[in-house]
């Protein structure tokens, strides 16, 4: 890697999961093995199992999810690391993409990953709950500006809750605001319209009722400051305090997504190579659509790490 190059970490959020995510770090190594097993310990079933296997319902279940890709993630990460020893590119920013926001509190020194994989699991559980409460999902929008999408939701009673990338907005809502939503960014020329595999409308006012709720299990838990600055989903700007953390976790739930605002806020401030740190490549492809002139390196798995190596020097 040039040493003028500057860059973030950023971590997969759900819908990244694959059966069989994180096995061949695991089987190379220890670093990789020593997080699945906290992970199992901590939650007391073999969930590094789930990851390596399925079966594929239990694997994307909202509470079993979430853990899986954190624990992946850091397990690509601490594989990394420990094939470069530990001369592994600093970061000047991290983020993640909604759950990956929790991974990234781990990867700097916010959370311990035992507390992490803990409090994701709770997390996954009260969204699921919300989702039974208040019936509803996410649609991808594809080929449609801000402004249309607005209009949909405006028209529809959907909301704005991923602004991922131009051209590709996600929206959250109840089943019939969605139906709606689908006919009306279809008739406004939308290229496509994808219902997305999700319980709940994450990252909407569907998330209300388990704010409190989150609040209490969020106060359990012991947070540091970051080691490096985290920006924030709901912001797009720096978490650099633990109040500020444990906001941005709270109203995270059921607020918009800014992605393509975060990833333009870091290369603003110099950012020209993002490396994507666990399962699936969702987050590079996002990235060069929002700039095609930075770089982005993935670290998934074995085969990643090999060739980091061979295109980065310490």
């Amino acid at each position: 890697m040039s040493e003028t190059a500057k860059i973030a970490y950023v971590f997969p959020g759900q819908g990244s999961q694959d059966i069989g995510m994180g096995r061949d770090v695991f089987d190379r190594y220890a670093s990789a093995r020593e997080v699945f097993d906290e992970a199992d310990a901590t939650l007391g079933f073999p969930l590094s199992q789930l990851c390596f296997e399925g079966p594929a319902a239990e694997l994307t279940r909202t509470d079993n999810v979430q853990p899986a890709i954190l624990a992946t993630s850091i397990a690509c990460l601490r594989a990394a690391q420990e094939a470069s020893n530990g001369n592994l590119p600093s970061p000047s920013f991290a983020a993640g993409h909604s759950l990956g926001e929790y991974t990234a509190l781990v990867a700097a020194d916010v959370l311990s990953l035992g507390d992490a994989v803990r409090l994701v699991r709770e997390r996954g559980r009260l969204m699921h709950k919300a989702g039974q409460k208040n019936q509803g999902s996410m649609l991808a929008i594809i080929g449609l500006d801000r402004a249309p999408v607005e209009d949909v939701c405006l028209q529809s009673g959907a909301e704005l809750s991923n602004m991922n990338c131009p051209g590709q907005i996600v929206i959250s809502g109840a089943v019939d605001a969605l139906a709606e939503a689908n006919n009306l960014a279809k008739t406004k020329g939308a290229r496509r319209v994808i219902p997305l595999r999700v319980s709940g409308a994450f990252h909407s006012s569907l998330m209300e009722p388990i704010i409190a709720e989150f609040g209490e299990v969020l106060s359990n838990f012991a947070f540091r400051s970051p080691v490096t600055p985290i920006i924030a989903n709901v912001s797009a700007r720096p978490l650099t305090d633990v109040n500020s953390i444990i906001e941005e976790l709270l109203y995270q739930l059921r607020r918009c997504i800014q992605w393509q605002p975060s990833i333009e806020y870091m290369v603003q401030e110099g950012v020209n190579c993002f490396y994507e740190i666990g399962p699936g490549r969702v987050l590079s492809g996002l990235i060069k659509r929002i700039d095609s002139g930075v770089r982005a390196f993935n670290i998934s798995g074995i085969e990643d790490i090999a060739e980091l190596g061979n295109s980065a020097t310490p």
